[in-house]
């Protein structure tokens, strides 16, 4: 499922008005009044989540389907392509599955709750990326990724994927302090989606996943991801 979740975000960028490859929307400021008309159709606009029309509740939904930019898509989808695969192994296909979906709806859910009269349309899948990182965190804390930091001159480094989830969270978690009254970046959905998704692997697996992971060389399994 994790490369059917890829797939689809890619599959709906391309034909969208977003990509700019689908001439159906027009060019220049046609352009940008498609762009900006599929934005408030799709994605989550906080004013209007708490109006109880059937659509607005349902777009915190859609909008994990729908990115702004090609570097928006491309880092999103990186990270569920790195993180993703062994935490639905672990999981389970339909399990996580309903995980990514659910984790993703309460985090926009969460940023649309603190930025209640908020207009500005917010869309992407990184409130349901974020919960994966935060599972991924607690079943395979030994895991161990290559990181590229922009700091240590683009090297690619690998480095324990707690240490990179970690120093990913408090990068969240500054920019969501330095950002307080939003919207813009959604980094609130961000640490929202992290959290709910380590506190969801801890109850659901507890101590199950000390032997699925820890006991059984976690460190081998995760050099074998990019």
């Amino acid at each position: 499922m994790t490369h059917v979740l890829i797939g689809l975000c890619c599959v709906i960028f391309v034909i969208g008005p977003a990509s700019g490859l689908n001439h159906v929307y027009g060019h220049g400021d046609a352009l940008l009044r498609a762009q900006t008309a599929y934005f408030e159709r799709w994605g989550v606009i906080p004013l209007d989540l708490w109006s109880g029309s059937l659509h607005a509740l349902v777009t915190p939904l859609t909008a994990l389907f729908v990115h702004g930019s090609w570097l928006h898509l491309l880092g999103n989808m990186l990270f569920l392509y790195v993180f993703g695969g062994m935490t639905e192994v672990r999981m389970g296909r339909l399990p996580f599955t309903a995980f990514y979906l659910v984790t993703g709806y309460l985090a926009l859910l969460g940023y649309a709750a603190a930025h209640a009269t908020s207009g500005q349309p917010l869309v992407g899948a990184s409130g349901s990326i974020s919960g994966v990182l935060g599972a991924f965190l607690y079943l395979f804390p030994k895991a161990r990724v290559t990181s590229i930091f922009p700091f240590l001159f683009f090297l690619p480094l690998r480095f324990p994927a707690w240490i990179v989830l970690l120093f990913w969270f408090g990068l969240q978690w500054q920019a969501a302090q330095d950002d307080p009254n939003g919207p813009g970046v959604a980094y609130l959905a961000h640490v929202v989606g992290f959290a709910l998704g380590f506190l969801y692997a801890w109850a659901r697996y507890g101590r199950d996943s000390v032997g699925a992971t820890r006991g059984n060389e976690p460190a081998t399994e995760g050099e074998s991801q990019p």
